[in-house]
Formats: C-alpha cells, structure tokens, sequence
C-alpha cells in the first residue's frame, strides 16, 4: 500500500545523500512534526569504517576510566568484553603504529578498505609492508587521488580463521533497527541471512587476490561462474543456527548469539553519546558479523543503506518483509507520524523484529547492572540469571 510520493510527504525513505542536503545548514531546511526519515543525521559516526573504530575506542577509554567491569581486560592486555573489533588503523595518519604492530606478527595478512565504499570495492589484501608502500606510492601518483580519498583508507588484521561450512567462507548480514538513541531502543531483525563465497576457503597467500574466496559481498559474488542463481549463496540465520546446534552444540550456539547481540548494543551505545538523535529519525542498519573458527563473533562493519534489491525470490520476500515491519515501527498502524510519541509500539506490530534492548526498560528494572553482582562472578555476554527480592532478574548481556 506504499507509493512513490513528491518530496514533502510524511515518511521520506531517502538516501545517505538526501539526507546530508536535509540536515545540512547551507539548506536550513526543517522538518515539521509529522515528517520522519530514515537516517539520523551522521549516522556515518557508525557507518563509516574509521568512525566506527574510532567511536568504539573512544567508548572503551571511557568506561576504562570510569573503572566499569566491562571494560576489564585479560593478563595480556586484551579486553575480555569489548575485544569485538579486529585490530585496526587509519591509514596514512596511524601507518606507523601499523608498522609496529605488523612487525609483531609478520606472518599475518591485513585487509585494506577504503572508508566511504561499499559492496566491496577498493579492497584488498596485503602481507608484506612493501605492498603498503607500493600502494601509496601509486595513489600519490594517480593524478585523479585527491589528498582527501587518499586519506580514508583502513587497514584490519584479516580474520585469518574463519569458520567455514562447506568449506566456504561466510559472513552474517543483521538487520537492527534503532528508533532513538537517547534512550537506546533498538530491535533485531529475526530474518537475517549468511553470505558465501563461491569459491573454498584457503589461507594460502597465492589466493591473496581472489576476492571469491575472501570477500562475501553479493555485489561481487554474483559475477562468479560457480553463483547460483536460485539460493544466491544465502543461509537464512536459522539455518545457520540448526547447523551449529547439530554440529557444535546448543550451548555454544546460544553463547554465540548473544555474544553477537551484546556486540550489536555495545557498538550502539559507543556511538550514542556523539549521535545527533534527531526526533524526526529511525535508521535500519545492516551488520556485517564474521565468526571465526573458535565461534566468536567479530563486528566488521555497519551499513546505512543495507541493500534492498533482491537477487532471489526467498531475497525478495525477506527484504519486502523487512521494509514493511521497519515502517510499522516507525508509523505504527500506517497512521501520520508524530515525532513528538515515545516510539513504543505495541508488541503486535514489530512483526519480524523484537526488542534487543531498551535503555529505559533496562534501567528502571535494575537490570543494568551490566555485569559482576559479586566478585568472581562474571556476568558479561555469558549471561546467567539472578534471584533479586523473589523475582527474577534476567542479567545476560542486557
């Protein structure tokens, strides 16, 4: 029941552009009360890969400081929580602390992306620093490399051990969507999907340049003479759930999912606090999550335009689905927006969707005590339950 309308309706789905020129001061332009949009205005503070990092960083020095357990680390020095993000720098601002830590393990391989793109351009794989140096080399020389693409590269420690089903590497595509950020409340979408390489997985360094082996994304898979048209290489989650339940266990499996749902709030509370949190705004983010061999989960990047054209027909129904129960969120029974009600709808219109976390539920519950009751006792992403005053208290990594 949807139509293409002229700019100054009610629900604008726009893109990351649009947007920029809506919240942009040159244009001064105002939303009135019954309009809402479908970014808030620098969602790229979780969207950009160097932003992302950054944020994520920022947050950890913060809770650091304020002594929070969450923020504790192990005798090694590695966060025993907050160690979601592979070791990554900004390239070429951070290119010698980059040395430093290549030189520490230099059998490793590095993954190298530029900020801005998606659907897997401009990325690479590196394992020796010549390689580094060659690419600036080039870039300095390309006349059309203007100092400011050449700055927002990333580099990644490549996540060498990823778990594979068939012999295949994978990643995860999760949909959230956040209706406010002050206070949090985001939901998960129940539907998410895997995402094959055509190709096997090797670690070997001749495979460093076929992308089929090491880059999941449809955009480039889809050129690959072995895709397959009808399931177009996707798992739906379940799936994945049933197979790791069969094969691993249901303990480590439901271990696993929540340590991927702890990492999806973590990385939205990192970024809350710098968040315009315009009334006016909701945003459906697409999570890429890679598990590697030993099932823990690490956060590779944030989408803000998750990409909604289908390439099968299970694709189609799913992100159908999708955008009809983000808008019954966001304009609960279809009605006219009003930026002005609290975002809580009525448990019967999140269809797909269900609550991962609401700070305000969370904190008028005492259930933030985000971990630790006692000394000795973790409860951080593990998750265990608790007896208060004769009710109980769920402490996972809510």
């Amino acid at each position: 029941g949807w139509g293409q309308v002229s700019s100054d309706e009610h629900a604008s789905w726009m893109s990351v552009q649009t947007i920029r020129n809506v919240f942009s001061v040159e244009t001064g332009y105002r939303l009135s009360d019954d309009q809402i949009v479908n970014h808030f205005p620098n969602h790229y503070e979780l969207t950009r890969k160097d932003l992302m990092v950054k944020n994520i960083k920022r947050y950890r020095k913060e809770l650091e400081k304020e002594g929070s357990p969450l923020a504790e680390k192990d005798e090694s020095g590695k966060y025993l929580y907050l160690d979601f993000v592979p070791v990554t720098y900004m390239l070429p601002a951070d290119y010698n602390l980059f040395v430093e830590e290549f030189r520490k393990s230099p059998s490793s391989t590095w993954i190298m992306k530029p900020c801005g793109k998606a659907q897997g351009k401009g990325i690479f794989l590196i394992n020796k620093l010549s390689q580094i140096k060659k690419w600036s080399r080039d870039s300095k020389t390309s006349s059309f490399m203007t100092q400011s693409t050449k700055e927002a590269y990333v580099i990644s420690l490549y996540i060498n051990n990823p778990l594979l089903i068939g012999g295949r590497k994978f990643d995860l595509r999760l949909y959230v969507l956040v209706s406010t950020y002050r206070p949090l409340r985001c939901y998960m979408y129940k539907l998410g999907f895997c995402r094959f390489c055509t190709v096997k997985y090797t670690p070997s360094t001749s495979e460093l340049d076929n992308m089929f082996v090491h880059l999941t994304n449809v955009a480039i898979q889809k050129h690959g003479e072995d895709y397959n048209h009808i399931h177009g290489g996707k798992w739906t989650v379940n799936n994945l759930r049933l197979y790791l339940e069969s094969t691993r266990g249901k303990e480590v499996t439901s271990k696993l999912f929540d340590e991927i749902h702890w990492i999806i709030v973590q990385s939205l509370k990192a970024v809350a606090p710098v968040m315009n949190n315009d009334k006016h705004c909701f945003e459906c983010y697409g999570y890429d999550i890679i598990i590697d061999d030993k099932l823990k989960p690490w956060l590779i990047e944030v989408n803000a335009s998750p990409s909604l054209t289908s390439s099968t027909a299970n694709d189609r129904i799913l992100k159908y689905n999708l955008i009809n129960d983000t808008l019954n969120i966001a304009v609960p029974n279809g009605e006219i927006p009003d930026c002005k009600w609290n975002k809580s709808p009525p448990k019967e219109v999140l269809g797909n969707y269900e609550i991962l976390y609401d700070e305000e539920l969370a904190q008028g519950d005492g259930a933030d005590r985000e971990l630790r009751s006692r000394p000795g006792q973790s409860l951080g992403p593990k998750g265990s339950r608790l007896r208060d005053a004769g009710r109980t208290v769920l402490t996972t990594w809510k």
